[in-house]
């Protein structure tokens, strides 16, 4: 059950000077018992877009993004592509230097092939490919223009640091310095050397002696401490984003203020194809209760996140989850993240 004075206590909440005068919402304070059981430092943002109503835990704190940043991406390539800036029938044939590792399909498919670029955004976002990601970042002008993109529209945090061969190689750098000169193909003959098939060619001699090296090098002993030690600092994050900035984000996808009707539907469209991997929400929430969701998944050193529209009963949703610093298995804070969204659901729609 609800009250009409909650969503008039959450706006309270929102603005300077109210947060320590006006009591938490029930949600809140739900979501706050919840969360602050997980083995992770957290936030969660909600906002029931037929009735306005928002709660939401430490809701503009900085996360690092991992890949739902790449939601900033898709937005920026359709407003260009409506301005005429951008084909999204233009077809670019994938080189081995375009190869990124990580999530995605095109790293198993091999030199050569054509998608367009409107493949590209939907690859980008349903099976966070990388390589279509990095493509996607060059064809939109790189990280520096997406962030004027989202400073022009009000978002004060949130941005993506790195390009994913950039991500990716930093973490080889934390290994060893000389590593930070890596080309795109010698990060790649790293990760996904021996994972490739027959129609990608054999790795040259001298890739094959980085891979034993890399392989082989003492400071592996030690890797994973320093890269959550390297997870301290946000500058070192794929991106940087705040939950109830990205909620705002999808809310624009939603609502179709960010980008005209054609635009707008084919977001939506992808959003709601994303195939979950295990993670927070989407697929989490599955496991008590099965409404339509579209969202964008994001995982990186001790990070599980998911954010998206929950097509409920009540009116479209808004949950966007960070979850940082994990302590353990990932997949126990995704199924607790399970639970807050199925408690969230329940306060609007009614227990099922």
């Amino acid at each position: 059950m609800r009250f009409g004075i909650i969503g008039l206590t959450v706006a309270l909440l929102m603005q300077p000077g109210f947060a320590a005068e006006t009591p938490k919402s029930r949600l809140t304070a739900l979501m706050e018992a919840e969360l602050a059981q997980f083995p992770a430092r957290t936030g969660f943002y909600v906002k029931n877009l037929s009735t306005g109503e928002e709660a939401g835990v430490r809701i503009n704190d900085h996360f690092e993004s991992a890949s739902t940043i790449k939601l900033t991406t898709l937005v920026l390539a359709y407003r260009m592509a409506e301005a005429g800036q951008l084909n999204l029938s233009e077809r670019v044939v994938l080189k081995a230097d375009d190869m990124r590792g990580g999530s995605g399909i095109f790293r198993f498919k091999g030199p050569g092939i054509n998608p367009s670029v409107r493949d590209l955004l939907m690859e980008m976002v349903i099976t966070s490919d990388n390589t279509a990601t990095d493509l996607m970042m060059a064809k939109v002008g790189g990280t520096a223009k997406i962030v004027e993109f989202l400073r022009a529209n009000g978002f004060a945090a949130m941005r993506p640091n790195f390009t994913t061969f950039e991500y990716f190689r930093g973490i080889y750098a934390t290994l060893d310095p000389k590593y930070a000169t890596l080309g795109h193909e010698d990060v790649f003959a790293l990760c996904c050397g021996d994972t490739t098939v027959a129609s990608f060619p054999p790795l040259s001699t001298a890739r094959q002696t980085l891979v034993k090296e890399v392989r082989e090098h003492p400071g592996n002993a030690d890797l994973g401490k320093a890269l959550l030690a390297r997870q301290a600092d946000e500058k070192t994050w794929f991106g940087i984003a705040t939950p109830a900035e990205m909620g705002k984000l999808l809310e624009g996808i939603e609502k179709g203020t960010l980008a005209g009707p054609a635009s707008t539907d084919e977001m939506r469209r992808m959003l709601r194809n994303t195939l979950s991997s295990g993670t927070a929400v989407a697929s989490a929430l599955k496991l008590y209760i099965s409404p339509a969701i579209g969202h964008k998944t994001g995982d990186t050193t001790a990070t599980t996140n998911d954010v998206g529209i929950v097509y409920a009963k009540s009116g479209p949703i808004i949950m966007t989850s960070y979850n940082n610093d994990i302590v353990g298995p990932t997949g126990a804070v995704s199924e607790r993240v399970g639970r807050v969204a199925r408690l969230v659901l329940e306060y609007f729609d009614g227990a099922s």
